[in-house]
């Protein structure tokens, strides 16, 4: 019997795999109760090119201090952030990459965002 964490790492594999074979830098998701990741991983190298959370201090005065990070405005508020400094590493085509999250919700919101700022997947 998997558990729910290694059920959710078995979906992320496949896609991975898939992405790898593409050769493209990845915008890969990752979400806690608390707070909400993404990172813009190179596709040759593994390398990290851009990043943005909740956890990060600018973001969490953003959004009143309290630390509400687990909610879809913040989850927006990240793909933006990550659009933008992806667009400024020179990053416009991204796959994405949910890790084995339902595309619903904050994942989505993540996505939704990111295309609204310039980022092409």
């Amino acid at each position: 019997m998997l558990t729910k964490k290694e059920q959710r790492l078995r979906r992320s594999r496949q896609t991975r795999i898939r992405i790898a074979s593409q050769g493209v830098a990845r915008l890969t998701v990752n979400r806690t109760n608390l707070h909400i990741y993404a990172s813009v991983i190179s596709g040759d190298g593994g390398r990290v090119l851009a990043t943005a959370s909740t956890a990060e201090a600018e973001v969490r005065t953003a959004l009143g201090g309290s630390g509400k990070g687990g909610n879809v405005a913040a989850a927006q508020m990240i793909g933006k952030r990550l659009a933008e400094k992806a667009k400024a590493a020179g990053i416009d085509k991204v796959a994405f990459d949910r890790s084995g999250f339902a595309y619903h919700g904050r994942v989505k919101a993540v996505a939704e965002a990111a295309r609204e700022a310039g980022l092409q997947f």
